[in-house]
């Protein structure tokens, strides 16, 4: 995608010596561009820990890259087993990040020396390919779901929660994958942006995103959505997810679940974009089986934005004695989900329709 007309990526390998990682800090956006160089393993993982980067297929990317990293530090076998625990530890829900562990490892096991340090780098840009590839099928077969509702050139009004777009994997993005090839395409398609308390990730990252690629947007406060619902002003919600069950439970940031909930009341359509890496095979109930992550307080007590003078700013916007809870996800029933848009076309949220479509891996 594009950044005021020149393509990105949301990770690389630097040009200049062909083996450090740059990434877009996206604790910096929307106020600075800002391309850190990492260097190690551990600067790797704490770029994934600390949310520089963040989205469950980037998350996997990073940690691919997080491996080659430490491969070309020490190649040993000991050092595989450190660089995989230790990345593996830093986001709990994510499955993507266990998927590319487990593929790196795979990979990289039966090699030693150079050869595992040069096989690393291919994988992991491998690994970066395949999302790129994934989530370019993922736009095209959730396209028609757009079309449909764009008749005799009516505007489509889409809402999305949090940020599934093409920060939140290496390039297209899983929920605005299919947005923007409508717009590409000529399409009227307006996408309700909701803030996604408690770090913004829909005012700061969707917001911007698609400001800098030029598709018509509005920022609506979390709690707005339902409303919009109710006026028939919300054609259908289309959301990422970081992990789904193989019975088709899916865990989203905080306060996807309302939104379905608004949605059915509303008989607006549900769908869930997702690569088939994010798809938990091992689990069944979502309520019960899936780890919810539990974050910082102060991402709750504290808001950080440009104050009027220019500056950035972190201010506390609790009592100072008030405690917070902030967990970061929540689990959506399938059966509150009107489908799943995968890279090999749309599908049922169940066990069967899954199986079916990924009997492979199933």
């Amino acid at each position: 995608m594009k950044i005021d007309g020149t393509p990105f990526r949301a990770i690389w390998v630097d040009e200049t010596d062909g083996w450090a990682v740059r990434i877009i800090d996206q604790t910096k956006l929307p106020w600075a561009l800002d391309i850190p160089r990492l260097t190690s393993m551990e600067a790797m993982a704490h770029a994934i820990k600390a949310m520089l980067v963040r989205g469950a297929p980037l998350i996997g990317a990073s940690a691919a890259y997080g491996v080659a990293l430490a491969m070309r530090t020490d190649s040993s076998d000991s050092n595989l087993s450190h660089a995989i625990v230790t990345l593996g530890a830093t986001r709990p829900t994510a499955i993507n990040l266990r998927w590319a562990l487990a593929r790196m490892e795979a990979h990289l096991r039966p090699l030693g020396g150079n050869a595992r340090t040069v096989a690393a780098y291919a994988e992991a840009a491998a690994i970066c390919d395949d999302d790129v590839a994934t989530n370019a099928a993922i736009g095209r077969h959730g396209l028609p779901l757009i079309e449909a509702r764009a008749t005799n050139g009516r505007r489509v009004n889409i809402l999305t929660h949090c940020n599934a777009g093409w920060i939140a994997t290496v390039d297209w993005g899983t929920a605005l994958a299919p947005i923007y090839m409508a717009f590409d395409k000529g399409i009227d398609v307006h996408v309700w942006v909701e803030e996604t308390r408690p770090r913004n990730q829909g005012a700061s990252l969707t917001a911007w995103e698609l400001g800098k690629h030029g598709v018509p947007h509005t920022v609506i406060a979390d709690n707005a959505g339902g409303h919009l619902m109710q006026r028939g002003d919300v054609d259908l919600v289309i959301v990422g997810t970081d992990r789904v069950t193989r019975s088709g439970d899916v865990a989203n940031k905080i306060g996807t679940y309302l939104k379905a909930l608004a949605a059915r009341d509303n008989g607006v359509p549900f769908w869930v974009a997702l690569p088939s890496s994010t798809i938990d095979w091992t689990i069944s109930d979502g309520l019960s089986d899936i780890p919810i992550e539990e974050r910082a307080q102060s991402e709750v007590t504290t808001m950080t934005g440009r104050a009027m003078d220019g500056s950035i700013a972190t201010i506390r916007i609790v009592p100072k004695d008030s405690p917070a809870a902030n967990p970061a996800f929540d689990v959506t029933p399938a059966r509150l989900v009107s489908g799943l848009i995968t890279e090999r076309g749309l599908c049922s949220a169940n066990e069967a329709a899954l199986a079916e479509m990924f009997h492979e891996t199933a």
